[in-house]
């Protein structure tokens, strides 16, 4: 090894100087109050590792409310009023025959879960298939002569 093949094992540079009025203001780049923000302050090497070892909060977007149960499917709700204008006595409701008559839509190219309730006045014999229905729009439904299958 000769002289000038020697190399320096710390770098010339100096750490930035902050904080000290100038061009940056309020916070000057070390973000909100406490001990972070003070002089003087620095984490173990140690202490960080473990720290960003640590797994975030990740996945929920804006509204957690919203992204944490997105996954659930929602009900579509049709009353016995639009089932009276749309189908004719005798007829089968699904969730299928719905989509077929364009009572509801698609969702995700399929018929989604369908709940009935009892807004309305029913007068057909009708027979409901595959829907959830609420208990006054079953008795609606049984008193027209029509029956609730599951």
């Amino acid at each position: 090894m000769q002289l000038h093949e020697l190399k320096p094992t710390n770098p010339r540079k100096t750490a930035k100087r902050i904080g000290l009025g100038g061009k940056r203001g309020k916070t000057s780049g070390r973000g909100g109050k406490g001990q972070t923000a003070r002089t003087g302050n620095s984490m173990r090497p140690e202490m960080r590792d473990q720290i960003k070892k640590l797994p975030k909060l990740r996945g929920h977007g804006k509204n957690r409310a919203r992204t944490v149960n997105s996954e659930r499917e929602e009900v579509v709700v049709v009353n016995l009023a639009r089932l009276e204008t749309v189908f004719k006595a005798g007829d089968t409701v699904s969730p299928k025959t719905l989509v077929a008559n364009g009572v509801i839509n698609t969702v995700s190219k399929r018929a989604p879960k369908v709940k009935v309730l009892a807004t309305g006045e029913i007068t057909k014999k009708l027979t409901i298939e595959n829907c959830q229905v609420s208990m006054t729009a079953k008795e609606k439904i049984e008193k027209a002569g029509g029956n609730v299958t599951k």
